[in-house]
Order: C-alpha cells, then sequence, then structure tokens
C-alpha cells in the first residue's frame, strides 16, 4: 500500500467532516438503534470511532516522543469505554468525536519528517510505519461511517481510498491465512488489472472479481457478495476479517 501522508491527513479531516454531517441528522433515539455491526448501536460505531481517534493519538505521541505508550490501556479498557460511551445522547457523541478528531489532527500537525519514518505499536503487537497511521484512522472513518447505516454506502467511498484498502485487506491481511479460502481476488472498473493471491497457500485458488467496492464490502463482511462472480460457483464463506 502506498503513502501519501498529505493527501492522507487531507482525506481524514474531510472524511471527519462528512461522517459529523452525515450523523448530525440523527436524534437521540436514532443513536440508540442498531447498526449494522452485530451487537453494537450507532452509539456504540460513534464512541468507537472517538476512542480510535485518541488512541491513534497515543500512537502518534510514541512516534514524536520514542517513549513506549500503548494505544489502549488493554483490550478490556478499550471494550468498556465504548460500552459505557454508547449510550450518550447525540450531541455529546459528536462533541466528543469532534474534539477527539481536532486532537489526532493537531498531533499529527506536531509531528516532523523523521517521526513519521519511525516505527510504532499497535493493538495487539502489531506494529507499522508512523506515516501509514493516518490511512489506518482513514480506514476507520471511512468504514464506520458506512456502518452508521445512515445512506453512506460502500460505492461511496472514494476511489482512491477504495483501490488501496482493497489492496491492504486482500493483500495482507487475509494473506496466508488458514481459515481463508485461497483466493484469487480480480478487481474490475477504475481499479481493473489489479488481481492478489491471497488465503490459504496451495492449492487452486477461486477467482473472484468485480468492483472494488463489491470486493472490499464482500471481503471486510460488509455486504453479502451481490454482482461478484465466482465463476459460476458460489462465493467461499469468509471468517470474520479480524
Amino acid at each position: 500500500m502506498t503513502t501519501d501522508l498529505a493527501r492522507d491527513l487531507a482525506a481524514v479531516r474531510d472524511a471527519t467532516e462528512r461522517l459529523l454531517a452525515a450523523a448530525g441528522g440523527l436524534d437521540d433515539a436514532a443513536v440508540a438503534e442498531p447498526s449494522r455491526l452485530p451487537g453494537w448501536t450507532r452509539g456504540h460505531v460513534l464512541t468507537h470511532l472517538a476512542r480510535n481517534a485518541d488512541a491513534l493519538v497515543n500512537v502518534l505521541t510514541s512516534a514524536r516522543t520514542g517513549e513506549r505508550i500503548p494505544m489502549y490501556a488493554d483490550e478490556k479498557a478499550r471494550d468498556a469505554a465504548i460500552e459505557e460511551g454508547a449510550g450518550r445522547p447525540l450531541a455529546v457523541q459528536l462533541d466528543d468525536l469532534e474534539e477527539s478528531s481536532s486532537r489526532f489532527n493537531d498531533t499529527a500537525a506536531s509531528l516532523h519528517s523523521e517521526h513519521w519514518s519511525r516505527t510504532v505499536e499497535l493493538r495487539g503487537g502489531v506494529t507499522g510505519l508512523t506515516a501509514a497511521m493516518p490511512f489506518r484512522r482513514l480506514a476507520e472513518v471511512e468504514l464506520h461511517h458506512v456502518d452508521l447505516g445512515i445512506g453512506y454506502e460502500m460505492t461511496d467511498l472514494p476511489a482512491f481510498f477504495t483501490g488501496e484498502q482493497l489492496a491492504f485487506v486482500a493483500g495482507e491481511r487475509f494473506a496466508d491465512r488458514e481459515d481463508v479460502p485461497a483466493l484469487l481476488i480480480a478487481a474490475g472498473g477504475e481499479h481493473g488489472g489489479q488481481d492478489w493471491r491471497t488465503g490459504r497457500p496451495g492449492g487452486k485458488p477461486v477467482r473472484v472479481s468485480g468492483s472494488p467496492a463489491a470486493l472490499l464490502g464482500w471481503l471486510t463482511g460488509r455486504e453479502a457478495g451481490t454482482g461478484l462472480d465466482a465463476g459460476g460457483s458460489a462465493l467461499p464463506s469468509l471468517p470474520p476479517l479480524g
């Protein structure tokens, strides 16, 4: 996945503004309604987005100072914070998300070039370059906007984001996983000509083709795969992205 830091930072700001504007049309009752994520209300999704921004502030601060600062104190604390914040009124949710997003933007602006090239630690011991963190935040905002179920769909995602996130999910997240069937993901449309061999190593992969948005929706468990072509066969079953 390529990294365009200026583009990604601007895209995070734009995506956050779109989400806040859309969520601003809800009311307290709608926030308490189920989202598209099993077991989560829209309030859970909004709270998660706010706490994720704060967690990434920890990551960026770690890159700037050299101090090891975990994203979250631990998994229980992360889950508890989401649960505790889920039932708040809409106005409180929006203020929290706007303020935490501003903290992320301000912290990113405080980093210098040498900080962006450092390796940082995420959840579960996963590591990555600091420069990749804005795109990770973008993925949270864009995909969870879809999860709110308020009219923003996979086809509404920016084309550059869809293409790069598809490459990340197919080319990295599902690669060599024994619990994922051997797949050849073939993207058509604007990103035509891009194929990814992923899933279980060995064996003949099932070729699944379609638009980048439809493929990303299916691979991330957000869509059933309508419009995808598996060579006349049924689409393979996928585990949660994890």
